[in-house]
């Protein structure tokens, strides 16, 4: 069987629920789904956040993601992926990122939603531009967001 893969990229805002509903309707081969959603913050490191601007490149961006949502597929027992990841202006409390995993069971469920939550903080072809009261700037990259995806390094 095919496992379905949906991967969305838009300025549009979206439905979790609606979402988890797509990808599990009609389905009896689901006995877990994990979802991740992430959220605009109002604010990083005590300094308010007026807003994210993110930018990607289209094509490229979409096709890196499938390629790693397939690797995910490849690693565990996954029987659906649906990743939504907005781009434009976002202010805080907007969602950014949605990234649904389903199995057949939760552990696998839960790691394929870690493994590419990890890999769109890292390594997507996003970037995020910060505005806030001392005015813009593009967003480094954590140490802390590296560790955690080097975890999935394959030996």
């Amino acid at each position: 069987m095919t496992v379905p893969i949906t991967i969305r990229l838009q300025e549009a805002d979206f439905d979790l629920a609606h979402e988890v509903a797509a990808l599990s309707r009609g389905r009896t081969d689901i006995g877990a789904v994990v979802t991740f959603s992430g959220i605009c913050r109002g604010d990083e490191d005590g300094e308010a956040i007026a807003a994210l601007t993110l930018e990607h490149y289209p094509g490229m961006a979409e096709a890196e993601i499938a390629r790693h949502a397939e690797e995910a597929v490849s690693r565990w027992p996954l029987t659906g992926i649906t990743v939504i990841h907005r781009y434009g202006r976002i202010v805080p409390g907007e969602n950014i990122v949605l990234v649904v995993t389903a199995s057949s069971h939760r552990e696998a469920a839960f790691q394929g939603a870690e493994f590419l939550m990890d890999y769109l903080k890292t390594k997507a072809p996003f970037w995020k531009r910060e505005e806030g009261a001392s005015g813009s700037g593009w967003v480094d990259a954590h140490d802390r967001d590296d560790t955690a995806a080097a975890r999935w390094a394959k030996p």
